[in-house]
């Protein structure tokens, strides 16, 4: 009883085991755990790195998704102000009879219709790289989740003590690799 009492104060306050008691057998558990912590660190480090370059990409499509719909409302709102002026010019040479007049207005509303093509070929351009922003955003968000699934199951490999889980986590980060030049590139 005694041996069983100081045994579990050993455990309770952590004394390092008798220096001439046997070692453990060969592929115990905790030789596999210590294998397996020194191949899983390396490989959460670059489960890690993906997922924040992953990040990064998201954050890019987010900005690009909002700048652009503020630039393109900026600029839609320039068009209307052209287009604005474009027709008191148009109104004003209607009404003048001076023809030098006239014509200085003309050149005018004609100024700001080209202008104005100039300025909506803008506003389409950002709504175009808009939009394809936004057909990558879900893509990226699919992949950091697929990341961090594969750092919660490689971690949970070296609790387990399981090589299954630690490959099984490679197949995880590959499904996010994946999706990751899926919104890259749109493939589907």
């Amino acid at each position: 009883m005694a041996g069983l009492v100081d045994s579990v104060l050993n455990l309770i306050n952590k004394q390092p085991k008798d220096p001439d008691a046997p070692k453990a057998p060969v592929g115990s558990r905790s030789e596999r755990e210590a294998k397996l912590k020194d191949k899983a660190g390396m490989v959460i480090s670059v489960f890690a790195l993906l997922l924040a370059v992953n990040a990064w990409y998201g954050g890019k499509l987010g900005s690009t998704v909002l700048n652009n719909t503020l630039g393109a409302n900026n600029t839609w709102a320039q068009y209307q102000a052209k287009a604005g002026r474009g027709v008191s010019y148009e109104i004003a040479a209607k009404t003048t009879s001076d023809p030098k007049l006239k014509a200085e207005f003309m050149a005018e509303k004609e100024r700001m219709d080209s202008d104005k093509k100039e300025i909506a070929e803008k506003a389409r351009a950002m709504e175009a790289a808009r939009e394809e922003a936004k057909k990558s955003s879900p893509w990226i968000g699919y992949a950091s989740t697929a990341y961090q699934l594969a750092i919660v199951v490689l971690s949970a490999s070296i609790l387990a003590v399981s090589m299954a889980m630690f490959w099984g986590s490679f197949a995880v980060a590959g499904v996010g690799i994946l999706l990751s030049l899926n919104g890259l590139f749109l493939w589907f």
